[in-house]
């Protein structure tokens, strides 16, 4: 046995190596606990370890061997530990959980994160485990989970900390330490009245600093910053990063207090709004909620395929323009040589142009009114790039196809360049305009455009001017 605890001691210590926490490693030892009964070993890192780094570890193993190991860790961490682990997961291991088990975790839970997880619960096992809670937390269920997704309402968390404005500094301070263990956080206060209408924020640094017998009503900071309940979640992450909020108060229209969204929170919209701008950006409906490396064939193909299929009939447009054109292109061989490379050139401008207002749109950094001197830039820009890549190109169409091809590949790259640029830079303020979320330009549609308008330009140009330089 001392051998067996040596091992997967020695995989627990390399874990956590110089740069980072190795998962991979961590779940290695787990593994080898599990199978040679060394729960000592097991129970005595879960004790120690970071909450997010034991989520880590257990979100790599199989079904089976984390429902043995979720026992072992300690029963107070055991709710930091689940909200670290994905949705998904959370709501396979719920489902096989005594019924007793899951009532426990989910009162110790915070509010937000008990919400979502019991709504992702088989009807069944929702309706009974509501009696296995108390009325108080059956209430804030059902509140939390009445508000639409994507909402602020259905991110906040209910566990905050309120004080009434007749209290001095002293009384607030011992108000704040008899709530605090049932509280998300105490660092900031929210001053409210009879009515819960919202009257202002005092922290906790300014209660501990001022005056004991300094009333709140004088200490606090009124007309605070605020999110309304139903407004997009978007908004509250940017006012918490913009004022570099821990927290920020969430009221109703009539502006009673009914929640806080927490730094944490605004962190995990960011992120989630980012993978998901990304997953468009490359030509997948919206974000794929699973993890890649979990996702079922399945549903990689749903997101994956409609682009896909759209996208190629939108291309029989450049195969039509090739088709037109196939005269010109047996006539003069030369200029199928450059055709890929313009074409591609047009698109990678276009790609580059969107990404950059994507980007700058979902920041806030650029709006609708700014479209007419972005587009005045953008065209100076595009220009000077275009001129850029037609000085490199000229010299091998020279030696490909001569004076003639070479000077139709120039103009040709600079026109295209410019026009997929132009096209990548409007298109995401098009859909803006029309509601659209802009992360739809994504590169694979603004690629073909490029390549439609990139084929027609192209042969266009050669011509026109191929006869009347061959004259």
């Amino acid at each position: 046995m001392e051998a067996i605890t040596q091992d997967s001691a020695e995989l627990f210590r390399l874990a956590y190596g110089e740069d980072r926490f190795d998962g991979e490693l961590a779940a290695q030892a787990i593994g080898l606990c599990l199978e040679q009964g060394d729960s000592a070993t097991l129970e005595a890192w879960f004790q120690q370890a970071l909450a997010a780094d034991v989520a880590d570890a257990l979100s790599r193993l199989e079904p089976e061997r984390l429902g043995l190991a979720l026992p072992l860790i300690p029963e107070a961490e055991l709710p930091r530990v689940f909200g670290y682990l994905p949705l998904e997961r959370q709501t396979q291991l719920a489902a096989d959980m005594p019924l007793a088990a899951v009532a426990r975790l989910l009162r110790r839970m915070p509010s937000d994160e008990r919400a979502d997880l019991f709504n992702t619960l088989p009807e069944a096992r929702r309706a009974r485990l509501l009696p296995a809670l108390a009325q108080a937390e059956r209430e804030d269920i059902r509140q939390l989970a009445g508000y639409r997704e994507g909402t602020v309402g259905a991110i906040m968390n209910s566990e905050y900390a309120t004080l009434a404005p007749q209290l001095t500094a002293a009384e607030a301070i011992e108000e704040l330490r008899r709530v605090a263990p049932d509280r998300e956080t105490i660092y900031n206060a929210y001053v409210i009245d009879d009515q819960r209408h919202l009257l202002g924020v005092v922290t906790l640094r300014r209660l501990i600093l001022a005056e004991p017998e300094t009333r709140l009503a004088e200490l606090m900071k009124s007309n605070p910053v605020t999110a309304f309940v139903d407004d997009n979640q978007n908004e509250a992450a940017e006012k918490i990063a913009r004022y570099d909020f821990i927290a920020l108060p969430v009221i109703d229209r009539e502006r009673r207090m009914v929640g806080i969204v927490t730094a944490d929170d605004a962190m995990d919209v960011a992120e989630y709004e980012a993978t998901e701008d990304f997953h468009k950006a490359g030509g997948s409906l919206g974000r794929i909620t699973d993890s890649i490396k979990d996702a079922s064939v399945g549903v990689l193909y749903r997101y994956r395929v409609v682009w896909l299929v759209l996208l190629v009939f939108a291309n029989i447009f450049t195969g039509a323009g090739l088709a037109f054109f196939e005269e010109l292109s047996t006539a003069h061989v030369a200029l199928v040589f450059f055709l890929p490379l313009l074409i591609a050139s047009g698109g990678n401008a276009g790609s580059q142009a969107a990404t950059l207002m994507v980007r700058a749109l979902a920041t806030g950094d650029v709006e609708l009114r700014d479209w007419a001197s972005m587009l005045g830039r953008e065209l100076l820009v595009a220009g000077l790039l275009g001129l850029t890549l037609a000085l490199a190109v000229s010299p091998i169409g020279l030696a490909r196809g001569g004076p003639a091809i070479a000077l139709v590949v120039a103009l040709t790259m600079q026109i295209v360049v410019v026009v997929g640029s132009l096209i990548g830079m409007s298109l995401p303020f098009l859909l803006s305009r029309f509601k659209a979320d802009p992360a739809s330009a994504s590169s694979p549609l603004i690629t073909t455009i490029a390549d439609v308008a990139g084929v027609v330009t192209y042969f266009q140009i050669a011509s026109w001017l191929l006869p009347r330089l061959a004259g």
